[in-house]
């Protein structure tokens, strides 16, 4: 009998975090990667995430970039949490669109982190761009594993 190798840290995280994520399961995101410093994640706009002007609001490519964020800066295997962010808006985002969020740790110190996403549609056309800062309290997310 074979047991079953050990998935990575980053991918434990980000499934522990996900489980209790609604906001990210309401978003309907598909995670196609993760590890230490780093995650890509892809979803679909939908119909009740436009706004007055008829495209997407721009919390839902925020909110893309801010889970990819947070994923990416957790994978580390230390409970992070975002103390700076902000997004510029490059091109505007409709109905349909598949949009695809790669996060890329710019620093990553004792206590903070320092986090670049780049948001792009389905053509390949850069929609946004996201920086983030992290706080890294120290705590593990599998704290049984460190003794």
């Amino acid at each position: 009998m074979t047991s079953e190798p050990k998935r990575p840290l980053a991918t434990r995280v980000v499934d522990k975090m996900m489980h209790g994520d609604a906001f990210s399961q309401w978003l309907a995101i598909e995670r196609l990667e993760e590890g230490p410093g780093h995650c890509t994640l892809r979803m679909t706009v939908r119909d009740e995430m436009v706004n007055g002007f008829l495209i997407a609001h721009g919390g839902i490519s925020y909110a893309l970039a801010d889970s990819a964020l947070a994923f990416a800066s957790n994978g580390h295997g230390i409970k992070a949490v975002s103390i700076e962010t902000s997004i510029s808006h490059l091109r505007p985002v409709q109905v349909g669109d598949t949009l695809t969020a790669i996060a890329s740790e710019d620093n990553l110190g004792r206590k903070t982190g320092v986090y670049r996403v780049e948001v792009m549609n389905q053509k390949g056309k850069l929609v946004a761009l996201f920086k983030g800062t992290v706080f890294r309290g120290g705590e593990p997310w599998f704290p049984e594993e460190n003794g």
